[in-house]
């Protein structure tokens, strides 16, 4: 019988959601810790409060992230599939 992913709370810009964690329930937390790090400089850095707008720029900032390290690894394809994960495990939690 496979194993059944396990629910993960997280806790992103004050936000708490409950995520499928598959196999590994320490990353999706690391990735959380991650995003609301990020939100949180945003936000800082900003005087934003619209969660909304504070995730849109949190977002860039990532994307720009990604882009600098795509570019400079020259490992184009294996983080833009890095991404895609990224962005579909974002839309998932935000979805909740």
């Amino acid at each position: 019988m496979p194993d059944r992913p396990s629910l993960v709370q997280v806790e992103i810009f004050g936000q708490s959601y409950s995520l499928r964690a598959g196999e590994d329930p320490v990353y999706l937390e690391g990735l959380a810790s991650f995003v609301d790090k990020h939100m949180k400089d945003v936000a800082q850095a900003t005087g934003a409060v619209d969660s909304v707008r504070v995730a849109v720029l949190a977002a860039l900032n990532i994307s720009d992230e990604l882009m600098q390290a795509k570019q400079a690894s020259g490992r184009e394809a294996a983080l833009g599939q890095r991404a895609a994960a990224l962005a579909s495990e974002l839309e998932a939690a935000l979805a909740d």
